[in-house]
């Protein structure tokens, strides 16, 4: 989950330096990398919730 916002602001960060648009890209992509960690910890936590379950 941390790989994903780190992904997002190194990736932000090198746009904005290549396209001179700081900070706009940074936090474009740092939002994109926090969404996609809130996103992982929702399949992770239903995954857990079906093994529970017995449904896996």
């Amino acid at each position: 989950m941390a790989a994903s916002v780190l992904i997002g602001v190194f990736l932000g960060k090198f746009l904005d330096n290549f396209f001179h648009t700081s900070p706009w890209l940074l936090l474009l992509f740092s939002f994109f990398g926090v969404g996609a960690a809130i996103k992982s910890l929702f399949n992770w936590s239903d995954e857990d919730k079906h093994k529970e379950e017995g449904d896996l």
